[in-house]
């Protein structure tokens, strides 16, 4: 990213992230409308959060994208309401109550020394033969997490021992995100 998002382009991220959710959810298909601001049309990677009464509902992203911001936001929205295999779609009646939050990413990283990691700035990334598995920075932050309960956590969500990381084979790399939120439901 050339440089990070205003207050303005979030909202109009979040605001796409909420319609293409809506439209999926109610029609069933895709409904972007195009945008015309720089940012907005950038090539990056994201990641698009949902969130119910406070717990995750969904949340899935690329590390990079073929297609402008505005519309990777509103696809992976769309996959995180209704192709998260840990959560059954989106129906209807989930509509009335859910939040978003959106992290846009920098470029992976490789790292050789996990020193590298800055917990509440950095993402890890870890693969190791077919296993791959990633989490926010915002992930340890929320769970009060050091550095090294990061680094098992990202090998369970890998479906790897918590060690993992710590072999030879074992491929880690990390990110930052820029991270924005709608305020929660009152």
């Amino acid at each position: 990213m050339d440089r990070e998002l205003n207050e303005q382009e979030q909202q109009a991220l979040l605001a796409i992230a909420r319609q293409a959710i809506v439209h999926a959810v109610k029609h069933g298909d895709d409904y972007i409308e195009p945008r015309e601001e720089k940012a907005l049309n950038q090539r990056n990677g994201c990641f698009v959060t949902i969130k119910q009464s406070g717990q995750l509902r969904g949340c899935i992203g690329n590390f990079q994208s073929e297609l402008p911001l505005f519309k990777e936001v509103a696809m992976m929205a769309k996959a995180s309401a209704t192709n998260d295999p840990r959560f059954y779609p989106m129906q209807s009646t989930d509509l009335d109550n859910f939040t978003l939050e959106i992290s846009v990413l920098s470029p992976l990283h490789k790292i050789e020394d996990v020193d590298e990691i800055e917990v509440g700035k950095h993402g890890i990334y870890i693969e190791k033969s077919y296993h791959r598995g990633v989490l926010l920075p915002q992930v340890a932050t929320e769970h009060n997490w050091n550095r090294n309960t990061f680094l098992k956590q990202t090998c369970i969500k890998a479906g790897l021992p918590t060690d993992a990381w710590q072999a030879d084979d074992a491929d880690i790399y990390i990110f930052s995100a820029q991270i924005f939120r709608e305020s929660s439901p009152s």
